[in-house]
């Protein structure tokens, strides 16, 4: 046996220093290698028939939390493929505050596996051949990110990536100790408290765009550090400067300490505003809107009732994290700025009177 394999080993080499070369039949509609034995100077294997095209069509989607989304992607053949292939389609999904990619949905033909989080909430589009969309429900904060649809057909693989934003507000959060009190980790934790996600740089700037004037930095879900100025002022970077996005770049996640941009998206139920005859400490306050079937209102949830329901009301509150805030989309005498905003009172102490802010969910008013 290893006599006759060395002697076919012999024989190959003398084709190859006689000129021969050595080459596949041509196969409609699949791949062979091409000049295998004297390939081009580079070295490299060339395929000869039909090439895979992958393509996204939007380099990002938009959606609200709670809503619906479809992500584009279709694949082709050139040329034109005479009879279906049954290849492998893959989505998977980097996260917005990055770390590893992870499996979304695996499919091959009309069976396909969904992973983690995502079951129930992803499918496979296919209304067309080689529509390879994903179609996701029911969406929540943390799913921003980058998704990539890869097609694997045969020797080929392809992919094109989506990048999915979700509509909402940014808002400015401190620690309440203060200013510059919160590590990357301890930021994120956060915002996740107060019904919220860390924004992405993109969120940050359509804010910036909208009038978000802020000279305090804030950690990113990228783990960069900065700030949105609209109006440039000496405190803020210096008059000279045009305004704009002002960044600290990367800082260290563990040992820096910043305050944070929080993102939050649209409400599945009602913040309102909570007043019994008399005015109540931080303990009753959660206690009064216990009694009315609610919880008190987180910080990301009155942000969300401002900006995207219209709450307008002129009379502070307690919120979850201990702060009393109030919202004004109409600025008027003795409500504040000029601008329209949540105003905040500051963490007072737990014993001072307020009303309250409450969070009913639509599962709750039913």
């Amino acid at each position: 046996m290893i006599c006759c394999l060395q002697t076919l080993l012999l024989f190959l080499a003398q084709l190859v220093l006689s000129g021969w070369v050595l080459t596949a039949p041509t196969i409609s509609d699949n791949f062979f290698y091409h000049d295998f034995l004297n390939g081009n100077s580079n070295k490299e294997i060339h395929f000869r028939g039909v090439k895979l095209h992958v393509d996204s069509a939007l380099p990002s989607v938009f959606a609200a939390r709670g809503g619906n989304v479809t992500m584009p992607c279709r694949f082709w053949h050139e040329p034109e493929v005479s009879s279906p292939r049954e290849v492998r389609v893959k989505w998977s999904w980097l996260p917005a505050t990055g770390g590893q990619e992870t499996d979304v949905l695996v499919a091959i033909g009309s069976r396909s596996r969904i992973f983690g989080e995502f079951r129930g909430r992803v499918q496979l589009r296919q209304d067309f051949p080689g529509d390879a969309a994903l179609v996701m429900t029911e969406l929540q904060l943390n799913d921003t990110g980058r998704y990539r649809c890869e097609v694997v057909d045969g020797l080929e693989d392809k992919s094109s990536s989506v990048y999915l934003e979700l509509r909402g507000v940014v808002f400015p959060y401190q620690h309440p100790r203060g200013y510059y009190h919160m590590s990357f980790l301890e930021a994120q934790q956060a915002c996740d408290e107060q019904d919220s996600t860390l924004a992405t740089f993109t969120q940050l700037f359509q804010s910036w765009k909208e009038g978000l004037n802020w000279c305090n930095a804030g950690w990113l879900a990228d783990g960069t550090v900065q700030y949105p100025i609209t109006r440039p002022r000496v405190p803020c970077g210096g008059n000279d400067l045009a305004p704009g996005l002002r960044s600290y770049g990367r800082r260290h996640r563990r040992l820096h300490r910043y305050d944070v941009f929080c993102f939050s998206s649209s409400l599945r139920g009602e913040v309102y505003y909570l007043q019994p005859s008399d005015k109540m400490n931080l303990t009753e306050a959660e206690q009064a809107c216990q009694k009315d079937g609610a919880d008190i209102a987180k910080v990301g949830q009155l942000y969300a009732a401002w900006k995207l329901a219209g709450l307008d009301r002129c009379d502070a509150g307690w919120l979850a994290d201990g702060s009393v805030r109030y919202p004004i989309n109409r600025p008027r005498t003795n409500c504040g700025s000029s601008e329209p905003g949540v105003r905040s009172v500051g963490f007072p102490p737990p014993q001072h009177k307020h009303g309250v802010y409450c969070y009913k969910s639509e599962n709750e008013r039913m």
